[in-house]
């Protein structure tokens, strides 16, 4: 390879790492202001996730539909970025018009709290699927560009893609969270990465000279082709089930750490960032291997069955991280240097849970996306990229509407692990492969056997709130009488001697004595005079709305009152107010408590 086309590759996964860079940037921009207009951090975030993992498969699959037809990818990808930064450079006035006719026109016209919700929900979702859709097909027209500039090792060269646009969007995460944000506020972070985008798109346009003409179309998928329709279909299947159980993972693990680490912001942006960065060294250390494996979906099936045995370690080795962050909380003084020591940690502890099983997620992408592009065209990169995308929606899906609400954080794990074994044998029915594959899928199938039958979270650790003040476990006689994991958060009631406490992901939020009266603590205080100032100072008050049901007793003081005619008790997480809690009740006074989760 002559250098100036070692130059042209190099310069090429450079741009890509700093459109991973800008891309994950907006990602926890549009967090950030989507959960001021939508009022829940834990719903934005699930709402950015879907939209921009939909509007990314949307991408991805319209850029494999027309990429053969279009003369130069490479131009394509220069008029994606030009316009992804035309769009974030207009993002922050745009958000505060939506702002302004949603909660100045939409909503004063509705009646009814379902459209209310559907109107807020549709108005975010415009907001960001835009710059989602064109992000999606950032991926297949830069790869099938540089494909056909340098055809030569394909495999490698979609892994280093994959490496460089993850290694930049892992590093996009931590500073957008730490430095951006707080030196420029939010609309100067999401401009900044509009510029990055609308300056690559500039520099490909006016750098990207003579581009081969695309290759003549191969599809193998077709009806002529049963064999080849038949392998497309199992690549195109094992790549969303790859995205299910991802993303399953992810949104477990983020909940699990929530309560070594805290639900902060930065404790989320160190989450994700180490689950992007095993992916992206999971894709660079395959890059030499990709073009020369043999059994292509051998590998791929050892690959499940690993990731699927890593995943479930990730329970016995959870209790563990306690210790670590409380022996952290003890060590690094309430200072900024310790503030960035404790943050060190708790990204080392995220790494650690996270990245042995991306590190091998991170291989299997760039092996399928070569296996289907070796039998078809370029389009197989976008189809590939496209159903892990759906995949992964359809995984933060489950695990929060369906997984974490009925089967608990446990539960969602050994799913994600039992759709990887199934993974495994989709790929080879009957493991006829090495002795090793049939081993490895042998001892994930043990593991999660033996981990749903025996294996126990300890409420005790779950239910202390280490990362407050470093106190592993309840103190001794403590019991923890209820934890169940909620769809926004993880909801525990502990009792200590006479005084009971319910926490939110270990976080204390209310706590009540059940001994005799007379002796307060400083919750009932705060929650009896979060009641009564508002009713001394608004004695004609007779509709009330109190927002967080807590403990219960701030609506029951409000409910003593005899000017009060009717409490809406508004609460995001059902689980908080108790097991029915999307069910409307009848209160004994006079009122009828509305529960919105």
């Amino acid at each position: 390879m002559n250098t100036r086309r070692a130059l042209g590759r190099n310069a090429l996964l450079a741009i890509f790492t700093l459109s991973g860079f800008s891309g994950l940037i907006y990602e926890s921009i549009w967090s950030h202001y989507l959960k001021l207009f939508l009022g829940h951090a834990a719903y934005a975030q699930t709402l950015v996730l879907t939209v921009f993992m939909g509007g990314m498969a949307l991408g991805a699959w319209l850029a494999a539909r027309f990429s053969p037809r279009l003369r130069s990818l490479l131009l394509a990808y220069a008029m994606v970025e030009l316009l992804t930064g035309a769009f974030a450079l207009v993002f922050h006035p745009a958000y505060l018009g939506a702002v302004g006719l949603t909660f100045g026109e939409i909503i004063p016209a509705l009646d009814a709290p379902t459209a209310v919700n559907a109107a807020k929900w549709a108005v975010a979702t415009l907001l960001i699927l835009p710059q989602s859709i064109l992000l999606g097909a950032t991926f297949p027209f830069i790869s099938g560009g540089v494909v056909r500039r340098f055809p030569d090792r394909p495999g490698a060269t979609l892994a280093m893609l994959y490496f460089t646009n993850s290694l930049g969007a892992a590093f996009g995460v931590l500073a957008s969270g730490f430095v951006l944000i707080e030196r420029v506020g939010l609309p100067g972070t999401v401009m900044i990465a509009g510029v990055v985008n609308v300056a690559l798109g500039l520099l490909v346009w006016l750098l990207r000279g003579a581009e081969p003409a695309p290759p003549a179309p191969v599809d193998s998928t077709s009806a002529t082709d049963p064999a080849g329709l038949a392998l497309a279909r199992r690549i195109l299947a094992v790549a969303f089930l790859s995205g299910v159980a991802a993303f399953v993972y992810e949104i477990a693990w983020i909940r699990m750490l929530s309560m070594v680490l805290g639900s902060s912001t930065h404790a989320f942006e160190l989450m994700l960032s180490a689950f992007i960065m095993g992916l992206a060294f999971g894709g660079w250390f395959i890059r030499k291997r990709v073009d020369s494996l043999s059994n292509p979906a051998g590998s791929l099936a050892l690959m499940f069955a690993l990731m699927a045995i890593l995943a479930t370690l990730t329970l016995p080795m959870y209790g563990f991280t306690f210790d670590i962050v409380g022996a952290a909380m003890r060590s690094f003084p309430s200072t900024d240097a310790g503030y960035a020591g404790f943050n060190l940690v708790s990204h080392g502890i995220a790494a650690a849970v996270m990245i042995p099983t991306t590190f091998v997620a991170g291989m299997t992408l760039p092996v399928m996306t070569n296996v289907l592009l070796q039998r078809a065209d370029e389009r197989a990169i976008g189809r590939v990229y496209a159903s892990n995308t759906v995949g992964a929606i359809v995984g933060v899906l489950i695990t929060v509407h369906l997984l974490l609400p009925s089967v608990g954080l446990k539960g969602a794990i050994l799913a994600g692990a039992t759709v990887q074994l199934g993974t495994a044998l989709l790929l080879q029915p009957r493991l006829a492969t090495t002795s090793l594959t049939r081993s490895v899928f042998a001892a994930g199938v043990l593991l999660v056997i033996v981990s749903a039958a025996f294996l126990k979270l300890d409420p005790m650790r779950m239910a202390a709130g280490v990362y407050r003040k470093g106190q592993v476990r309840l103190p001794e006689g403590s019991s923890v009488i209820f934890l169940r994991d909620g769809k926004t958060a993880t909801i525990s009631l502990a009792r200590n001697g006479e005084t009971v406490t319910i926490a939110t992901n270990g976080k204390p939020d209310a706590a009540i004595h059940l001994g005799a009266p007379g002796n307060p603590n400083a919750d009932e205080i705060t929650m009896t005079m979060a009641a009564a100032l508002p009713l001394a100072m608004h004695r004609s008050a007779r509709n009330i709305a109190n927002i967080g049901i807590g403990s219960g007793l701030t609506s029951h003081v409000v409910l003593a009152s005899d000017q009060v005619e009717r409490l809406d008790s508004i609460e995001i997480e059902s689980v908080m107010a108790g097991h029915d809690a999307r069910r409307r009740h009848t209160h004994s006074l006079k009122s009828v408590p509305k529960l919105v989760p």
